[in-house]
């Protein structure tokens, strides 16, 4: 007899809108508490953790303790990879009305412009940085993945940037087209983050560009400051 894997657990899991908004949530990499994802899902506290039960037992995410507060977070790269993808199955029509729809939720709006996805730079700034890096030639490819090439090294020590290992492409759920994933995106997002660049909402996965951020996006990877100005405001 043969062993498959247990798919029907994940996707019972996942199943549910309120669990598929707190996955949604945890996406931008943080730990979050059982009240915290309760207010963004709109459920209690105690549906919450009912609910978070079922996504720990899925192997979709762990808890930690750290003091009177329980934290829960994404099991790993592997879950926020795999949400990514189930994200690209979105029908273009539902994005197209998403961008249109009046009075939508701040929050979801501006993530499909710059937004965390785990731990890297994703939405229409992370594709505007991939194509950049490409179009410089600071990227070479190296079978599937992506390596700093000779420029790259230069160019990253002129930014001050540190950047290890190598990076891959991961089409973007709602651009469609391809951003930077891997240890050298997971570099260049922190490290845009570290310098006040790009700042994170208090819940969510939506990130704003900050006054300094816009001019060094523009001087640094050659982007229209008024195009990255309308990026980071959603």
């Amino acid at each position: 007899m043969t062993q498959d894997p247990k798919l029907h657990h994940v996707a019972a899991a996942m199943a549910d809108a309120r669990r598929a908004r707190m996955l949604c949530t945890l996406m931008d990499g943080r730990a979050f508490t059982a009240k915290e994802l309760a207010a963004d899902a709109g459920i209690t506290p105690q549906t919450a953790s009912a609910h978070l039960a079922h996504l720990r037992d899925a192997g979709l995410i762990v808890a930690r303790r750290s003091g009177r507060c329980i934290y829960h977070r994404l099991a790993g790269t592997a879950v926020a990879e795999m949400l990514e993808s189930v994200g690209r199955l979105a029908p273009l029509d539902h994005l197209q009305r998403a961008r249109r729809r009046r009075g939508a939720r701040r929050d979801g709006a501006a993530a499909l412009h710059a937004r965390c996805c785990y731990d890297h730079l994703a939405g229409a700034l992370g594709v505007a940085v991939h194509d950049a890096m490409c179009a410089a030639g600071h990227l070479e490819r190296q079978g599937a993945a992506y390596a700093l090439s000779g420029s790259g090294q230069a160019w990253a020590l002129r930014a001050g940037f540190t950047l290890r290992g190598e990076a891959r492409p991961c089409l973007d759920w709602s651009e469609r087209r391809e951003h930077l994933a891997g240890p050298l995106a997971r570099d260049l997002l922190a490290q845009m983050l570290e310098r006040g660049w790009l700042g994170r909402e208090r819940t969510g996965r939506a990130l704003i560009v900050s006054d300094a951020g816009r001019v060094a996006l523009a001087r640094v990877f050659g982007m229209d400051e008024e195009w990255v100005v309308t990026v980071g405001t959603g």
